[in-house]
């Protein structure tokens, strides 16, 4: 009897949870599979059977919020059933095979996509990210629904982020911030880069999330008591006019607001536009004719136009953006769009779907995914994951500048590029042989800067082949791969024929044949905690110093010989090397830490191997590390020694208010963290504020993040920042 009743309530949840998604689904789409919907949801309920989340909840309301944002996303009934599943393979039995079976090879391949690498091991977290990344990638590349139904995924997990430890936290938070929120921005998809961006705040900043709440929420009733001020005279002049249209009050999300305090030094009472003014209207000419009539009403602030209805966005973003000085002074942004503009604004690639092509994107709107095929050249051009995921992070957060070729085709740009990146972005064959450029009609010097408007000629030659010193001043992802690509092919080709000629050298000194000794299977020895498995490699290893000719011969020398080797041997065993770092596979050897990123114990790190200054070691994100990457045979795996741990200086930047006081409360608060500050230089700003630039000893990284959250902690702080040198 109890069965019974159990499987009527499953039944009914069953039902309830299914009818829910239909619905939503109806709303936007005519023809709906419900009992797709119910074999997937009961598919689900008994693959998870006896699972739970962190938070003890049944782990099927995980993929049930899934599917429901998908339909909030207006995706099509197979895209919602791979929601619905998109956990069976990774936290099951179940294998791709079976959905495929059960389902259909489409949901099939879009939970196949979706599914992360959990069962391959990586070096390191950078690179789990990364592979996990290129996957994603590479399924988007036949069926975009993969990247929607991701960010459903992520979206849901950042809503319940609450129930992770701290650290977990931070790092799935952190992920979503340089990832997740730039791809729903370069999909369209607004509000949920709006919200993810917020769920970060909240768990990287929680002080400034919730003090940022309290603000905004204290203020509201004022606030909206001026804007509905404003929309009550802007309805009655757009009625007046007889103007169609709809006009509403939107507020800046707090990640938004947070972002321009900080970019700007400034607090939460100096940040005047926290809410904007949106117009719907019903044609193209009605925006500009209302832009006009704003106008009229309030003057413009000079340099706050901007007109993406002429010049859209790279997602297809289409407003007009205005910001006027309104009543009693207050500046007031005014967004004005047709109700089509306004449907892609909020919903994206939703709002371009095309469901009977299953994923395929209509080709008028290909332009919104000129960047997804740019990320699949780099995943097959850049073998390096730390390089790959650099190329996407820069490429997510890039302003853009327009400009044209001399028939008149439009390129897409970053903000700063030069001819050298235009060149690229024209065809890789233009790049490589680039030797001049005209920026209207003009010879203009390579490393000058690009404007908005500008028409660019690229002057080529068969003899001229990239420059290393392009890599100082090309901005775009593309430029940078396909030159180191180039610098990487060169310098491996003479590395291998300085270390084939170093190797025979020293063979012929212990009186072997250099024949003999290429032929030998135990010259590989040396290579092996490198990894390396080739001649070819190895010989590349030495002539990049990575492996001295005297150790690969070690083990073709007679006994005597190798007994001399066994001090450098135990050196090289335990890798002990100064400044707290261990080294593995290599030699004793000079480490420098390097000043340009002066990595902190806890940071992940790698060496680099320098020309008679030893091993430098840089943070694994350090921008100069970048420029290295051709130079990738000469990059090592380190360590943090944590036997050997030491202090290390870092610098501190601190931006407050100018108050009475505050140097006391900043270095009490550093000192309580238990560092030691070793310089202070203080100054003071024409706007009133207060510049403390500090010197203190950290322990490591999470020492360091103590001390800048307890500074940010006072009152009065604006802003507390470790500061690069380099």
């Amino acid at each position: 009897m109890v069965t019974k009743v159990t499987q009527m309530k499953q039944k009914r949840a069953t039902q309830l949870s299914v009818d829910a998604l239909a619905k939503q689904i109806r709303s936007y789409a005519s023809e709906v599979d419900v009992s797709l919907l119910t074999k997937a949801y009961e598919f689900a309920d008994k693959a998870h059977t006896g699972q739970q989340r962190q938070s003890g909840e049944p782990y099927l309301r995980h993929p049930l919020a899934v599917a429901k944002i998908l339909t909030e996303l207006k995706l099509d009934v197979p895209s919602v059933v791979a929601g619905l599943l998109h956990d069976v393979v990774e936290d099951t039995d179940y294998t791709p095979e079976n959905i495929k079976t059960e389902f259909g090879e489409t949901i099939g391949s879009l939970v196949e996509g979706v599914t992360k690498i959990g069962k391959i091991v990586f070096k390191n977290t950078q690179e789990k990210q990364a592979e996990n990344f290129r996957k994603m990638i590479i399924s988007m590349s036949t069926d975009i629904r993969v990247l929607l139904i991701k960010l459903a995924d992520r979206l849901h997990n950042m809503r319940t982020l609450d129930a992770l430890r701290e650290e977990k936290q931070e790092r799935i938070a952190t992920e979503t911030l340089e990832i997740y929120a730039p791809l729903a921005n370069r999909l369209g998809i607004g509000w949920v880069k709006a919200e993810l961006e917020d769920l970060c705040l909240r768990a990287l900043k929680p002080d400034i999330y919730q003090n940022l709440t309290k603000k905004v929420k204290s203020g509201s009733g004022s606030r909206k008591r001026y804007i509905k001020s404003v929309l009550d005279i802007v309805k009655k002049t757009l009625k007046e006019n007889q103007f169609k249209c709809e006009v509403y009050g939107r507020s800046k999300h707090l990640f938004g607001i947070y972002r321009k305090m900080e970019r700007q030094g400034i607090p939460f009472e100096e940040v005047y536009d926290l809410m904007a003014v949106r117009i719907i209207t019903d044609t193209k000419m009605n925006c500009y004719a209302i832009l006009g009539l704003m106008h009229s009403l309030w003057r413009p602030l000079p340099g706050r136009f901007k007109d993406y209805i002429a010049i859209p966005k790279s997602n297809l973003y289409q407003s007009l953006h205005t910001t006027v000085v309104g009543p009693e002074g207050k500046h007031v942004e005014f967004q004005i769009r047709t109700e089509e503009m306004h449907k892609i604004a909020e919903d994206g690639i939703a709002s371009h779907w095309v469901y009977k092509d299953g994923g395929q994107i209509n080709p008028k709107d290909e332009r919104v995914f000129a960047w997804l095929r740019q990320l699949l050249e780099w995943q097959r051009d850049l073998p390096d994951t730390r390089q790959f995921m650099t190329s996407v992070k820069t490429d997510l957060f890039t302003n853009v500048v327009f400009v044209f070729t001399p028939k008149g085709d439009l390129k897409e740009l970053m903000n700063g590029s030069t001819p050298i990146d235009f060149a690229y972005a024209v065809h890789t064959e233009i790049g490589d042989h680039c030797v001049g450029a005209k920026i209207n009609g003009v010879i203009t010097p390579l490393r000058k800067p690009i404007r908005n408007g500008d028409t660019v000629e690229i002057i080529t030659s068969p003899t001229q082949t990239p420059s290393k010193d392009w890599l100082k001043f090309v901005k775009t992802s593309k430029a940078k791969a396909k030159i180191k690509h180039f610098i990487g092919l060169e310098e491996r080709a003479q590395s291998l024929a300085l270390g084939r000629k170093i190797l025979e050298r020293e063979a012929r000194k212990e009186k072997l044949s250099p024949t003999e000794v290429m032929k030998s299977k135990e010259i590989l020895l040396a290579g092996k905690e490198q990894g390396i498995t080739t001649i070819g490699d190895l010989l590349i290893a030495i002539g990049y110093g990575k492996i001295s000719a005297q150790h690969v011969l070690r083990p073709l020398l007679p006994q005597s010989k190798m007994q001399e080797g066994i001090t450098e041997k135990i050196i090289r065993k335990t890798g002990i090397g100064n400044n707290g770092v261990k080294v593995r596979g290599i030699g004793d050897i000079l480490i420098n830490l390097s000043k340009c990123c002066n990595p902190v114990p806890g940071e992940e790190i790698i060496g680099f191997i320098t020309r008679g200054r030893g091993l430098s070691i840089h943070t694994i994100n350090c921008p100069n590390i970048d420029e290295l990457d051709c130079d990738k045979e000469r990059l090592v795996a380190v360590d943090w020694d944590k036997k050997h741990a030491q202090s290390h200086a870092i610098d501190i930047s601190v931006l407050t208010l100018d108050r009475p006081g505050l140097l006391a409360a900043v270095t009490t608060a550093i000192s309580e963290t238990g560092a030691n500050i070793k310089h202070a230089e203080i100054s003071t700003t024409e706007d009133q504020k207060g510049n403390f630039n500090l010197v203190v000893d950290i322990e490591n990284i999470k020492h360091l993040e103590k001390v800048l959250k307890k500074i940010e902690s006072l009152n009065g702080v604006l802003q507390a920042r470790r500061v690069h040198k380099g």
